[in-house]
């Protein structure tokens, strides 16, 4: 049965190649199924359906939160229809990396990251986490957030439930909560640990006996029949120049000290259950060891592990191709190891009152923790700053001298707007440390400061993009609040590195974002189109997607202001077949899902 739709749309089907084309009579034609009612159909869009198969106009309908058609569909018994013409209508993307175990609770949009396209998100990365967590240790745990992936702290302490105890009665606290995406939850190690050796053997490294692993295999095993998708951890050295994120104390983080044999047992419970996903970072100071590690972990549990991170760094090409070597041995020999790139661009803005990435300098470290005015004093003092000037941090995002003075705070700092460190350190006579702290002292350590991410300006993050097998992202989305806006990245992606420089197609660019992250996390319904599927969707304009700019916003619990980056361009995002955001608008609807073992 044919129909005509009359409208100002200047495409007709030509049947004889079943593609749309321009009708001079301005009308398009498709064909209707009879009697099928449908609750939503997006019209005239360019689908690209995840797999990486080629892009085809047509149309998608929606039922009951599933997708149930695509093609040529009619649309006069639709409840609701989505005009696409121009626009590209994809699977919504998955964020495997980020930090919004808290956030999730007062934003039910998970932003930045609800605002640029993703639909789903997996929280408990790197091995922290909230649950379980004891009622007389919610101090410590908030302050380790605090400190190790900068959550302000009195967010947490308002904007928080804290109406459990186990993992499994977090896990249902999050049910509870209105969400408008879907949560995937890992099982962080570190309160794992924390909870069955007890805080400070698990901070001094000690072996866990035969039985201490038995009930960690068991807290795994009850927390993944509760819903979690596998465990997560980040194991970087107590001290030294990798020593880049400590406890609130300055102290190592109970998972850096985590023992290769606790991360095998954690493996072995996969294995057996024949079901999840591993998180691991994994930096000792030597290499071998952790690349044939990393490949044990992977190997025991035959389950896919996700290494962090693959950067590029523009003074150090090796590392990121050294890397991309490795994971193409992994997978040759069939070892289920994937890389998970950074692929935004994003820089770091910090203020000294809040930056907590120079630990890997013992000194600085040592400056930057305690109240504002400790740290202030501090920085202050002069006889610290030869060992500040002297222990520079190794593994900064850049060397200090090319920190840029974003935004000074009073008079005295007005004239170093826009200066490099080293350009105010050349006009003072100082040297760098010292004019940058003198900057910031003055500033009372509110002095904006900008970092340039580490690949600079080359063309060095299009081999990471052009290697098949990584994940985009790495979006840290939740932590970092203050400093960082890569919760952007999938706009990133297919603005930046799809249409302007042409580094891969926007078919491969969905596959990325959707379909291959939703494979190796375990979404077993997710990530591409077919019917029966739940429909979480993306509807956007390819020629004016874009990033909105940088702006502070007092939008967090407590009265705390993060950084944040909006999208324009989205003309729909859908998830469980209720539409979410119109034309960039969050229309407040809450259809989002806890992803217990990667369904629901």
């Amino acid at each position: 049965m044919l129909f005509r739709i009359n409208g100002p749309r200047q495409l007709a089907v030509d049947w004889s190649t079943g593609e749309y084309g321009v009708n001079a009579n301005h009308m398009t034609w498709g064909c209707l199924m009879a009697g099928q009612d449908y609750d939503i159909v997006i019209k005239d869009g360019l689908i690209f359906d995840g797999t990486g198969s080629p892009r085809r106009r047509g149309d998608l309908a929606i039922n009951d939160g599933k997708i149930v058609a695509m093609g040529r569909i009619g649309a006069s018994s639709a409840s609701s229809v989505i005009d696409a013409f121009g626009m590209h209508i994809a699977p919504g993307f998955i964020d495997l990396h980020t930090h919004y175990d808290a956030q999730v609770f007062w934003d039910p949009y998970c932003t930045l990251s609800g605002w640029h396209g993703i639909t789903s998100v997996a929280i408990g990365n790197c091995g922290f986490g909230f649950a379980p967590v004891a009622e007389d240790m919610r101090e410590y745990a908030m302050k380790s957030m605090t400190r190790v992936e900068a959550i302000p702290y009195e967010s947490m302490r308002q904007g928080m439930p804290w109406d459990w105890v186990s993992f499994p009665e977090y896990l249902d606290s999050l049910d509870r909560t209105p969400k408008a995406i879907n949560i995937l939850p890992y099982v962080p190690a570190g309160p794992m640990l924390t909870e069955v050796l007890g805080l400070a053997d698990a901070k001094a490294g000690r072996m866990p006996t035969d039985e201490e692993h038995k009930r960690l295999a068991q807290m795994l095993n009850e927390s993944m029949d509760a819903g979690g998708c596998g465990w997560s951890a980040q194991r970087l050295p107590p001290t030294g120049p990798a020593a880049v994120q400590r406890d609130w104390d300055g102290t190592p983080m109970p998972t850096d000290m985590m023992n290769d044999e606790t991360a095998l047992v954690f493996a072995e419970v996969l294995g057996r259950r024949n079901q999840g996903v591993q998180q691991v970072t994994l930096t000792t100071g030597d290499i071998k060891h952790d690349l044939a590690h990393l490949e044990a972990i992977a190997s025991t549990s035959g389950r896919p592990l996700l290494h962090n991170v693959v950067q590029a760094i523009e003074e150090k090409p090796h590392v990121h191709r050294r890397q991309i070597e490795w994971l193409e041995r992994c997978r040759e020999r069939g070892i289920p190891v994937y890389g998970q790139g950074v692929t935004s661009d994003a820089g770091f803005t910090f203020t000294m009152e809040d930056w907590n990435l120079f630990d890997d300098s013992e000194a600085w470290m040592e400056a930057t923790t305690g109240s504002l005015e400790e740290k202030r004093h501090k920085l202050a003092d002069p006889d610290r700053r030869a060992g500040l000037r002297d222990n520079l941090p190794a593994t900064a995002t850049a060397p200090i001298e090319t920190v840029t003075v974003l935004s000074p705070r009073t008079a005295g700092t007005e004239q170093y707007r826009e200066m490099s460190v080293q350009q105010v350190a050349d006009a003072t006579g100082k040297h760098p440390v010292d004019a940058m702290l003198d900057i910031a002292v003055e500033d009372d350590l509110k002095t904006l400061f900008f970092v340039a991410p580490p690949q600079g300006g080359s063309d060095l993050l299009k081999e990471i993009v052009q290697y098949p097998h990584i994940l985009f992202g790495v979006s840290d989305g939740g932590a970092h609040t203050k400093f960082l806006t890569a919760g952007r990245y999938p706009t990133e992606t297919l603005t930046q590195q799809v249409r302007d420089k042409q580094w891969i197609t926007y078919e491969e660019a969905h596959r990325r974002l959707s379909a291959l992250p939703a494979n190796l996390a375990g979404f077993t319904d997710r990530g591409v189109f077919r019917a029966g599927v739940p429909a979480d969707v993306v509807v956007y304009d390819p020629e004016n997607l874009s990033i909105g700019p940088n702006e502070v916003v007092e939008d967090l619990p407590g009265g705390e202001w993060r950084r944040i980056q909006k999208a324009s361009g989205y003309h729909a995002v859908i998830v469980n077949g209720q539409q979410t955001i119109s034309n960039d608008e969050l229309l407040h609807v809450h259809s989002g899902k806890l992803l217990r073992h990667g369904t629901g």
